[in-house]
């Protein structure tokens, strides 16, 4: 019950607040939305991806079998998110946007804080958190970018568009000055800070108001339901077996476990409205596998404790 609280409280409360600001700030100012898009996309998202990678310090001696382990199970997600479009019978832009909310997990400014909360006491469980980050923020701009230009362009157009991304920039030039530990002077520093400390809450507000012009009873939609058991429940179940079959334990399969049971990111949201792919349904995705998370996640906290606590 204490995880539950804590979880609720810590993490999926101050998200729903965020939300409901967002929502309000809606229905008074009547937001361009679009712009929004492009504000965080071009400019918050960047910044706070820089960042991240910027000042993370990998452990190489887990990065092998981290490495190995986020591989197969990313792969995983896909194939599985692609044979479950196929049955359903989805559209190429309902599938898009439902291999997106499967396999683009809230890694983040969700992940992080719980890895915190569970291995306060433990580093390393905190540091695989963020070597999950930067797969999954490399996922999330090759994969699901991928999945959503291909449903209206091909080609070459794809190809131009990726080059047109900053966040593409932002990874390689932090992981440039990463690896050769290159200082950034103040100038740059300070602003770059300060736009990546606001991504989170922008973010947030941006999707709170886009939730604000949806109607709820498309909540019960198909694509959203099958997602949310997908990745909140599937999701984990396959990272149990590849760390059985891996001969992962301790801390590294904890932490492991744990990372795969978190909600849909809210980055496939932001790309879904940044492309205008059914935008509606990423949303109220993100909501619902966020609010259903509470439960779920607590559950697999739980479960990784009995299985590989100490």
């Amino acid at each position: 019950m204490n995880y539950l609280s804590m979880i609720f409280f810590q993490i999926v409360a101050p998200i729903l607040v965020l939300l409901v600001v967002g929502g309000i700030l809606q229905k008074k100012f009547n937001f361009n939305l679009k712009a929004l898009s492009y504000l965080i996309n071009y400019c918050f998202m960047p910044a706070a991806v820089f960042v991240n990678i910027y000042e993370t310090t990998i452990q190489l001696e887990v990065l092998g079998r981290v490495a190995l382990f986020i591989i197969i199970f990313i792969g995983s997600q896909m194939f599985i998110s692609h044979f479950i479009s196929k049955i359903l019978g989805l559209t190429s832009t309902e599938s898009a946007v439902f291999k997106n909310s499967v396999v683009l997990i809230n890694s983040g400014n969700y992940g992080i804080p719980v890895a915190q909360m569970v291995f306060a006491m433990q580093p390393i469980g905190v540091a695989i958190q963020v070597i999950l980050v930067i797969f999954q923020n490399i996922t999330t701009y090759t994969y699901g970018l991928y999945n959503l230009i291909s449903t209206t362009k091909s080609g070459k157009e794809i190809f131009k568009d990726f080059l047109k991304l900053p966040i593409l920039y932002a990874l390689i030039l932090g992981i440039i000055l990463n690896v050769f530990n290159l200082p950034i002077p103040d100038s740059f520093r300070i602003p770059i800070d300060y736009i990546a400390e606001g991504f989170v809450a922008v973010a947030l507000i941006t999707l709170g108001a886009q939730l604000s012009q949806i109607e709820i009873r498309t909540m019960l939609n198909k694509t959203i339901i099958v997602s949310c058991i997908t990745r909140l429940l599937v999701g984990p179940s396959i990272a149990l077996l590849v760390i059985y079959i891996l001969g992962l334990d301790g801390v590294i399969a904890q932490s492991l476990l744990i990372a795969s049971s978190f909600p849909t990111s809210r980055n496939s949201s932001s790309l879904a409205l940044e492309y205008d792919i059914d935008s509606n349904i990423a949303a109220q995705t993100v909501l619902f596998s966020t609010v259903m998370s509470c439960l779920t996640v607590t559950f697999v906290i739980y479960l990784s404790t009995v299985l590989f606590g100490a």
